[in-house]
Parts: C-alpha cells; structure tokens; sequence
C-alpha cells in the first residue's frame, strides 16, 4: 500500500526530470495544476507520467487506472494536481490491499 506522500514523491521526481529534459525552470509544488492553461506540463509527458504510475503500482502490487470516468473529468479530475493525482494513487493502492 502506497502513502500519499510516497505517490507525491514519486510524481514530483517524475516532473522535475520532464522539467529538467526540456529545460523548464519550474517549482513543483503540491497544488501544481497538471492539465489545463497554468500547467507546464504538456500532454506527452502526462501520458508518459500515468504510464511510469502504472509500472510503479504494478511493482508494488496493484493496477493504477488512469482512463476511468472521473479521471477524464475535468471538474472532478485526479489531474488538478500533484496531491489530487498523490491521493487517487495511493485512494488505489488501498482499494487492492
């Protein structure tokens, strides 16, 4: 079972080695949004971000789904940020202990 904070840890390495790869000088907070116009993240490393979760959960014991419903949902969306997108991993990781 993974910790929000250890899905956040996780997450925020990810980005800063996307931010460091392309050269964008970014701080990467918890409420850093992951979609919309103030992210500075853009699509290709978002699906590259939900891919490596996915090899991440299946290391550690479960199946992080990235395509349902409420996570294509903008309003309610696990993207809004790094903790939004920390808590609905670690919300799965729980489901399938």
């Amino acid at each position: 079972m993974k910790t929000p904070a250890e899905a956040a840890e996780f997450i925020t390495a990810f980005i800063a080695e996307a931010f460091a790869e392309s050269g964008i000088s970014a701080s990467i907070a918890p409420d850093m949004a992951l979609i919309g116009d103030d992210s500075n993240l853009d699509s290709q490393k978002l699906v590259e971000l939900c891919l490596a979760l996915e090899d991440w959960a299946a290391t550690s014991g479960f199946e992080f789904d990235w395509t349902s419903e409420a996570a294509m949902s903008r309003s309610q969306s696990m993207f809004r940020s790094v903790a939004s997108l920390a808590k609905e991993v670690s919300e799965q990781s729980k489901a399938a202990a």
